[in-house]
């Protein structure tokens, strides 16, 4: 395997030197953790599953306007992607109450949002991630007025498709998370969107039975996570070729 230098790790992805300049291998683990990193453990074929699932949509999205980072996946783990200077803000869409927006706002979970929600979380793991408001998103200089406009109007373009397209095979999107990065070319930055979109960052149910298909397996101890992975894959008619088998990662070089 290749030695490559190693930017970056977090809790679900390494991120290593690409092979050209201004490119980045963002390689997909099996580890899982929830509550800001309070909870951890390993869903075995987690990191081939994300990998697939999150090209796919990346490339449906790149087709429909959306600019992406994603550049093409390299092998069961790895994925080519451009750098961009990421924007240190989480961008929450909600179509229906679940998770903190149920116990902050007293909503029973399920119930439908009289509209999609979008709301922000300062990238912060000390701080973990609170919720903030345009406002501080401005004040702070984390992305002009414009940027902000831009990234809200691209939440909503990629909110509309992708429940389109998961209601086709059967899945509910109840809230997403997503992450906008800077692209510079040649002088000139456009937004666009970048880390992953997978089970690990969506709340998928059945939408005939409301079972959940996503990490809150993992986060609430439901069991059969791998399993619901492998499901959404499967719905989408992208399970890896050898199934979710393990891939030793990139020898990493400080």
């Amino acid at each position: 395997m290749a030695r490559r230098r190693q930017i970056y790790e977090g809790k679900a992805k390494v991120l290593f030197e690409g092979p050209e300049p201004g490119t980045i291998v963002q390689y997909f683990k099996d580890d899982a953790t929830a509550f800001n990193n309070k909870k951890k453990g390993t869903i075995t074929g987690k990191g081939v599953l994300n990998n697939r699932i999150s090209e796919f949509l990346m490339m449906r999205l790149g087709e429909m306007g959306v600019p992406t980072h994603f550049l093409r996946r390299l092998n069961m783990r790895e994925q080519l992607i451009r750098q961009v200077e990421i924007v240190p803000v989480e961008v929450i869409i909600r179509n229906v109450a679940a998770g903190s927006i149920s116990k902050r706002l007293g909503i029973e979970e399920g119930t439908p949002l009289p509209r999609s929600i979008v709301e922000y979380c300062y990238k912060n793991d000390e701080l973990d991630d609170p919720l903030i408001a345009e406002e501080h998103v401005t004040a702070f200089g984390w992305a002009t007025p414009q940027e902000l406009d831009e990234i809200l109007a691209l939440s909503l373009r990629i909110n509309d498709y992708l429940s389109g397209m998961f209601y086709g095979i059967g899945l509910k999107l109840v809230d997403f998370k997503l992450e906008f990065g800077r692209l510079w070319e040649n002088e000139q930055m456009r937004i666009v969107l970048a880390d992953e979109i997978s089970p690990d960052s969506c709340r998928l149910w059945d939408v005939s039975t409301n079972e959940k298909m996503d990490k809150d397996r993992f986060r609430r101890d439901l069991g059969s996570v791998e399993e619901a992975y492998q499901e959404v894959a499967r719905r989408l008619g992208i399970l890896p070729e050898s199934g979710p088998a393990d891939l030793k990662g990139p020898e990493a070089v400080q």
